[in-house]
């Protein structure tokens, strides 16, 4: 029998709760800035998506009611004509309506009122200025009443939720202070402004614009 002594290594209790430590401290300042990430990435590619189906839905009206946000001529909700609220209620699964909109939100600090910057459009300057549509897909689109006959000289204006009521509900902005084609968006929002014209719909600020066509 061999009677030599075998070393045997092992870690200590003080060794193991120290790298536990250590990745506790790694995860805590790491996993923030992962959910950030991901969180964005899906409210990016929830946004496209949205702009997508509703385009569809203006061209499937063109092909069953032959009109597109362009040829809209009225507002009421109760008119079987040609009105933006009759076309997105009739070639969309609306869960719910409200005729009132979201009377929350005011001007942004330094925001021109009626630039495309104004993104009260999406609450009107009164809860009674707006229609919203709920999508059975969680998508909310809300745009102001009186909007019609969209076209490049007067695109109509509205504003999407791609996650409904689900916070943040903020609306998306620039990173920093810049603007334009500077512009860039890190960490999207929910909610999107949007324009209407003719069977088209684009994004209606520079930060949704940096979100829709940043590549990522």
């Amino acid at each position: 029998m061999d009677s030599r002594k075998i070393s045997k290594s092992a870690f200590t209790l003080a060794e193991v709760l120290i790298t536990l430590g250590i990745i506790g401290v790694v995860a805590a300042m790491t996993m923030p800035t992962l959910l950030n990430s991901t969180q964005g990435a899906q409210y990016r590619t929830a946004y496209k998506k949205a702009l997508s189906v509703l385009s569809q839905a203006i061209v499937l009206n063109v092909a069953l009611d032959d009109y597109d946000t362009s040829q809209t001529t009225a507002t009421a909700t109760t008119d079987t004509g040609a009105t933006l609220y009759n076309l997105f209620k009739n070639r969309m699964n609306v869960v719910a309506t409200n005729g009132q909109g979201w009377a929350v939100g005011t001007l942004a600090e330094g925001v021109a009122a009626g630039s495309e910057g104004d993104t009260r459009v999406k609450f009107g300057d009164s809860a009674t200025s707006n229609y919203t549509f709920f999508f059975n897909d969680g998508i909310v689109l809300t745009f102001k009443n009186d909007e019609k006959g969209c076209t490049d000289a007067k695109p109509c204006k509205g504003v999407i939720d791609v996650n409904g009521n689900k916070n943040p509900n903020k609306v998306v902005s620039c990173d920093g202070t810049t603007t334009g084609t500077s512009c860039s968006v890190d960490s999207p929002t929910d909610v999107y402004p949007i324009r209407f014209v003719g069977q088209s719909i684009y994004p209606n600020s520079d930060a949704a614009r940096a979100v829709m066509y940043s590549g990522k």
